[in-house]
């Protein structure tokens, strides 16, 4: 079933049980992805890998406001977007462990012979593409730069 199948079904669901929060998250995944479709001027539709990072970028997004709402010492604001961050993770595929991620990074530097904060990019451009969507930028940026120095 592909993504837009199962927001679609998702988006029922929500409007039946009257699940605001869910709905609101759901609109906004059905939303961008309409957004992405149209956007490439292309008729086809989008591949899971471009699911996915949309997906994710979603959730960059909702975390950053929920982490600017506590800064502000806005919880009624935070808690939504954080609650938002949950339904739209469900349709994420299930996120590594940093030790997980640590351990495939490790892997990858011994493959590589990278050594020193020099090779980040190549360790980056190889992790992130073996990594796709099970792990974020951030965490795989942090953990190669512990590792390279």
């Amino acid at each position: 079933m592909s993504l837009q199948t199962l927001i679609m079904d998702e988006i029922k669901t929500a409007m039946r049980a009257k699940d605001t929060v869910a709905l609101e998250a759901l609109r906004a995944i059905k939303s961008e992805m309409l957004l992405a479709a149209t956007a490439s001027g292309s008729k086809e539709e989008l591949t899971e890998d471009d699911e996915v990072k949309l997906l994710q970028r979603l959730v960059k997004t909702r975390k950053e406001s929920a982490r600017i709402f506590t800064e502000q010492n806005r919880p009624d604001l935070a808690e939504p977007e954080l609650a938002q961050v949950a339904v739209i993770e469900k349709f994420l595929p299930a996120q590594l462990s940093e030790e997980e991620v640590e351990a495939v990074i490790a892997k990858i530097i011994a493959e590589t012979g990278a050594s020193g904060i020099a090779s980040m990019g190549k360790v980056m451009g190889l992790a992130s593409a073996q990594l796709g969507g099970t792990a974020e930028g951030k965490t795989i940026s942090a953990i190669v730069k512990k590792l390279l120095v």
